[in-house]
C-alpha cells in the first residue's frame, strides 16, 4: 500500500469521522447569527473567525471521542460507518481528540477567558457524554442539545449585544436538537440494548418515547409562537409556512414510524427544520 494511498485514506476517514458537513453547518450558523443579529460587518471580524474555528474544533473532537467509545455499538447499529479501527487507529483517534480539544480551548482563551472556560466545559461535557451520559435516559440528549444552543449563544459572548433573538434562536436549536437526539436513540435501539445502554426507548419503550417527543414539540411550538407574538420580530406567515407545517409533518411521520429506516429519515428531517429555523433570520424585523 503506497504512502499516498494511506494518506488519502486517512484524510477521507478523518472527514467522515468529524462529520465535516455538520461542522460546516455550525460555522455557517454562527456567521449567519453574527451577520443578521449583530452587525453585517461582523463576518470580517477576526474574532468571529477564531470563535467559529474553536467551536468547530471542539465539536470535531466530540465526534471523534463519541465514535471511539461507541465502536462496538456502531458495529451493530451502523457497521458501514465505523471509521475507528479501520481508516483511523484507536491511538490516532485519542491523539486527535486531545489535540483538537486543546487547540479549541486555547483559541477560546485568545478571545477572552470566558470563551476559553466555555470551550473547556464543552469539551469536558462532550467527553463525559461519550463515556457515560449518552447511555443514560434523557440526560445525554439534553447535554447534546445544550451544546448546540451554546454554540449560538457564544457568539454574543464576543459582541455582548444582549439581543434577545440570539437567545430565542439558541432555544430553538436546543429543542430541535433534543427531539433529534431522542429520535436517534430510537434508531439505534438494537445496538444500544445489546450493550446495556439505558436510553429512553429502552427504558420506556417506543410508544412512551414518542409521546414525550410530541410533548416537547408542543412546548417548543408554544414558546416560539408566544415569543414572536410579544417581540413582534418574525412575521406570522413565516410560522404558518416554514415552521409549523414541517413540525406537523414530523409528528405525522413519527406516529407511523416503527423501523430503523423510518427513524433515520426523521433524524435527517430534523436537520431540515433546523436549517429552516436559521434561514428565518432573513425575515427578522429589526
Amino acid at each position: 500500500m503506497s504512502t499516498s494511498y494511506r494518506t488519502k485514506r486517512f484524510i477521507t476517514s478523518l472527514i467522515r469521522l468529524t462529520r465535516v458537513w455538520n461542522l460546516l453547518i455550525i460555522a455557517l450558523s454562527q456567521y449567519f447569527i453574527a451577520a443578521t443579529l449583530v452587525d453585517n460587518q461582523a463576518i470580517w471580524d477576526w474574532r468571529l473567525f477564531v470563535l467559529s474555528l474553536s467551536t468547530v474544533l471542539i465539536a470535531a473532537a466530540g465526534y471523534i471521542i463519541n465514535d471511539y467509545y461507541d465502536i462496538k455499538i456502531d458495529l451493530v447499529n451502523k457497521p458501514d460507518r465505523v471509521i475507528i479501527g479501520k481508516g483511523i487507529t484507536r491511538r490516532y483517534a485519542i491523539l486527535l481528540h486531545t489535540l483538537l480539544s486543546v487547540i479549541g480551548v486555547l483559541l477560546g482563551l485568545v478571545l477572552n477567558w470566558r470563551i476559553g472556560a466555555i470551550n473547556f466545559a464543552s469539551a469536558f461535557l462532550l467527553w463525559w457524554y461519550s463515556n457515560d451520559l449518552k447511555r443514560q435516559p434523557f440526560i445525554g440528549n439534553v447535554v447534546v442539545a445544550l451544546m448546540t444552543g451554546i454554540s449560538i449563544i457564544i457568539v454574543d459572548a464576543i459582541y455582548q449585544t444582549g439581543n434577545i433573538l440570539i437567545i430565542i434562536y439558541a432555544t430553538f436549536a436546543f429543542f430541535i436538537t433534543l427531539v433529534r437526539e431522542i429520535i436517534k436513540d430510537m434508531e439505534d435501539l438494537k445496538g444500544d440494548h445489546t450493550f446495556g445502554c439505558k436510553t429512553l426507548p429502552i427504558v420506556w419503550g417506543l410508544r412512551k418515547t414518542k409521546q414525550m417527543i410530541y410533548g416537547i414539540i408542543v412546548v417548543f411550538s408554544l414558546i416560539a409562537f408566544l415569543l414572536s407574538l410579544f417581540l413582534s420580530k418574525l412575521p406570522e406567515y413565516y410560522f404558518l409556512t416554514f415552521l409549523f407545517p414541517p413540525l406537523v409533518f414530523l409528528v405525522i411521520r413519527l406516529v407511523k414510524a416503527d423501523t430503523k429506516k423510518d427513524f433515520a429519515w426523521l433524524s435527517s428531517f430534523c436537520k431540515v427544520i433546523m436549517l429552516l429555523g436559521i434561514l428565518s433570520l432573513a425575515f427578522v424585523r429589526m
